[in-house]
């Protein structure tokens, strides 16, 4: 698999969205889908346990929700969008393996429920991708490929390109296990399970990812290798991307609008 830009068999600018439940394999297919089509990378995910740490140091508890919000709204984040090198920074240090912790893990879907939180988030990310779509960031135009809850639907359903990324559980829990624990065994899958299958059930309340939205691809990689799902990837790229509105002519039939989802039963 080629990870630098090559020439685009579509035009640009190009936003791509990539959403999925946990372990489906979304960040490693993003980060390989933007460099092979030389575009940046923003990992929505790793913005939300960035919030999580953030919180923490200043000592906060999770589950008050206006000081969490507070917090983030003014938390020194600098997320990295180069695909090879990606880098998250808070108040200018590279966190990018404190965010990947277990405590972080465990924390995350308590920060990534308040809807404040989620507001301001979304207003950086689309930022992001939008400095990307109009020249002003790391691809100098060419586009971004965006990944995590929420961007095929609530940040980015105006994206050229749209993907759901799944896989059955039971890849997902082997992924996640190998990724933690470098082993797929009986134990590390159990030590993981808890894990995925909690977080997918609390940001399910806050964000639909598990059902493909109209105008939506959904790419099932449950039988399919790293390097079978990235290309299956680009070819969802390459036939949708050539099909899309040019950017400005209104938003794509059946994509929702941007409002916030609210926890289910609200």
């Amino acid at each position: 698999m080629t990870d630098t830009g090559t020439d685009l068999p579509v035009r640009t600018p190009l936003v791509v969205a990539i959403d999925g439940p946990s372990g489906s394999g979304k960040s490693s297919v993003s980060k390989a889908v933007a460099r092979s089509l030389g575009l940046a990378y923003l990992d929505t995910g790793a913005m939300y346990r960035a919030a999580t740490l953030w919180v923490t140091q200043q000592g906060l508890a999770l589950d008050d929700a206006a000081a969490v919000a507070a917090a983030v709204r003014e938390m020194p984040l600098v997320m990295g969008v180069d695909p090879t090198e990606p880098g998250v920074f808070l108040a200018g240090h590279d966190v990018s393996e404190a965010i990947r912790t277990t405590e972080v893990s465990t924390s995350v879907s308590a920060v990534s429920a308040n809807l404040e939180v989620r507001a301001e988030l979304a207003d950086r990310q689309r930022t992001a991708i939008d400095a990307e779509r109009h020249g002003r960031g790391f691809s100098g135009g060419r586009g971004i490929v965006a990944e995590g809850r929420d961007i095929t639907t609530v940040i980015a359903p105006d994206a050229d390109v749209r993907i759901l990324l799944t896989a059955s559980e039971e890849s997902r829990l082997r992924r996640r296990s190998l990724e933690l624990h470098g082993s797929a065994d009986a134990s590390a899958v159990d030590a993981t399970r808890d894990q995925i299958v909690r977080r997918d059930a609390a940001d399910s309340a806050v964000t639909q990812f598990t059902v493909a939205a109209s105008g939506v691809v959904t790419l099932d990689s449950s039988d399919l290798d790293f390097d079978q799902t990235v290309a299956a990837a680009l070819k969802i790229v390459s036939i949708a991307a050539d099909r899309a509105p040019e950017h400005g002519d209104g938003e794509r039939d059946g994509a929702p609008s941007l409002d916030r989802r609210t926890p289910a039963g609200s």
